[in-house]
This record gives C-alpha cells, sequence and structure tokens, in this order.
C-alpha cells in the first residue's frame, strides 16, 4: 500500500462517519510532512451549513493546527474530486498537493468540469493526484445515494 493509499483509507474512515451520520459520505484528511493534522466530513445536514464540506473543515482545522493561513507542505486527500467552492479554498490556502479519489463529473472542479487547480491565471497551482482508491470512494457514495432513493437512508429536513 502507498503512502497515498494509507492516507486515503483514514479520509474513507471520514467519509465512512459521515453515511453514518446521514450525510454525504465524503472524507478529507490533510497532511502535513507524514504527520495527518486535520480530518473532517462533510456536515451540511448535521450543521445545516452550506459550507460544511470537508475540505472546508480540514482546511479550517489545518490552519488552526499550524497556526496559519498558507498551508504550505501540505497535501490535502480527499474521497470526491473537490467543488468550485473547495477548489478555491484550496487555491487560497497554497496547499501544495491535492490527492483525491472519485471523479466528480456533476460538480468536479479539478478536471471533471473546470480545471480551478490548474488554471494558470491564479496565483497558485498544487500539484494533484486523482484516482487514488477511486473506486471504493466511487463505491461508498453510490452505496449511500442508492439507498437513500430506496427509502433506506432517511433524508434530513
Amino acid at each position: 500500500m502507498t503512502a497515498d493509499e494509507r492516507l486515503m483509507e483514514g479520509a474513507l474512515r471520514e467519509a465512512e462517519m459521515a453515511r453514518d451520520a446521514g450525510e454525504a459520505p465524503i472524507g478529507c484528511l490533510v497532511a502535513h510532512g507524514d504527520e495527518v493534522i486535520a480530518s473532517a466530513h462533510n456536515v451540511r445536514e448535521t450543521a445545516r451549513d452550506p459550507l460544511g464540506h470537508a475540505e472546508i473543515i480540514a482546511l479550517r482545522a489545518a490552519a488552526e493546527r499550524l497556526g496559519r493561513w498558507r498551508l504550505t507542505g501540505c497535501t490535502l486527500y480527499v474521497t470526491l474530486e473537490p467543488c468550485v467552492m473547495c477548489a478555491g479554498a484550496i487555491v487560497l490556502s497554497r496547499v501544495d498537493r491535492v490527492v483525491y479519489g472519485a471523479a466528480d463529473p456533476k460538480a468536479g472542479a479539478v478536471t471533471s468540469l473546470y480545471r480551478v487547480l490548474s488554471d494558470e491565471r491564479l496565483n497558485h497551482r498544487p500539484e494533484v493526484t486523482a484516482g487514488v482508491l477511486a473506486e471504493r470512494c466511487s463505491a461508498i457514495l453510490s452505496d449511500f445515494f442508492r439507498e437513500r432513493r430506496a427509502g433506506i437512508v432517511k433524508d434530513e429536513k
């Protein structure tokens, strides 16, 4: 198992916690060197927060842990390709590297719909590694939404 796969396993554990709470199962870790300094999962439903994406929460926690907003030296691991909001936050936080699992053809802002992280007009472009444990990252999302459509997972209001 590679280091990226090992850390994506941690992001998947966060995704499982989100799923168990009735949230879209997306998990995220931020590592500084070899040390995980932040982890989070989606909390949009439970916190009633439209910004409650795993990446936003993990970036805030990493900045708090390091005592700075510039997250140079950090790698962000997330189970689903970041959306536009999260990709923007990644650029602004100066994360060096982003590793994601499943592509998001409906809202992905790294390669699927937009290319925010590689846009040469922006002042920061992190290195990107896509598809790490992609099948597992995709499966947890597919299973969750299939169960929700079948009425197995209770809709939060």
